[in-house]
């Protein structure tokens, strides 16, 4: 608990795949598969990571044009990558923008994030494949995303951060409280008062009595079958004597 921080500091499967941070078993596949990753980030990618902004959930009919017009207005921008399908030149759905200073990227953080682009609501970020230690993304089990359909969310981010955990109280040895005469009773009698004998007793026989009046009922429309029965061979021999 001391060391419990809503965002987390350093990636780690395990943690990221638990509401609070405390998990000690993974509970899906993908996290194993995070575990064994061994991600190197991308070798090629250029800029300042510290100045970049990571935006995704972005319409597919977005363009670069359209990621400057708006995210101009928070200051310099240096760069724009939308990412897109190396076969099809399609858009992923995100993008990176670096930025000149810091405070375009603080002021762009702060208050770009659920803007609304092309009828999507966006998602803005940090980079942090390069700036936080362990990163794995989501294709390899990581992130700090997922869909609640899927069963993979992950926490940890500035989406889902880290919910505090709850540190229930120890339970007591008496349930019932010091000096409860009900425990009392069940301890030493293995059985309550007479009174609740009683009770539970008249209870008992008033459920009882309808079920006793039902095998009755039953009973007699027995009898009256099997009668009704003896009549109909009766009837049947009379029938072949006069054959």
């Amino acid at each position: 608990m001391a060391d419990w921080a809503p965002i987390a500091k350093e990636y780690d499967p395990l943690k990221a795949g638990s509401i609070d941070g405390t998990d000690e078993e993974p509970h899906d596949r993908a996290i194993w598969r995070a575990m064994l990753a061994r991600y190197v980030p991308n070798k090629g990618v250029t800029g300042d990571p510290h100045l970049t902004l990571f935006i995704a959930r972005l319409n597919l009919q977005t363009t670069e044009e359209k990621l400057k017009e708006v995210f101009s207005r928070y200051g310099d921008i240096r760069k724009i990558r939308l990412v897109r399908d190396l076969v099809t030149g399609f858009s992923k759905g995100y993008a990176f923008i670096e930025y000149k200073e810091e405070r375009a990227l603080l002021k762009a953080h702060r208050d770009a994030n659920r803007l609304v682009i092309d009828q999507h609501e966006i998602f803005v970020d940090f980079e942090l494949e390069r700036t936080l230690k362990g990163w794995i993304p989501r294709r390899l089990g990581g992130g700090f995303g997922g869909k609640k359909e899927s069963g993979q969310l992950r926490f940890g981010g500035r989406d889902r951060p880290f919910r505090k955990p709850i540190n229930l109280p120890n339970m007591k040895n008496d349930f019932y409280g010091e000096g409860s005469s009900e425990k009392r009773n069940w301890s030493r009698e293995g059985t309550r008062d007479w009174r609740t004998r009683d009770r539970d007793h008249e209870r008992s026989r008033d459920k009882r009595w309808p079920e006793r009046e039902r095998s009755w009922a039953w009973g007699d429309s027995e009898r009256e079958r099997d009668f009704s029965k003896e009549e109909r061979s009766r009837g049947r021999e009379r029938k072949d004597r006069d054959r």
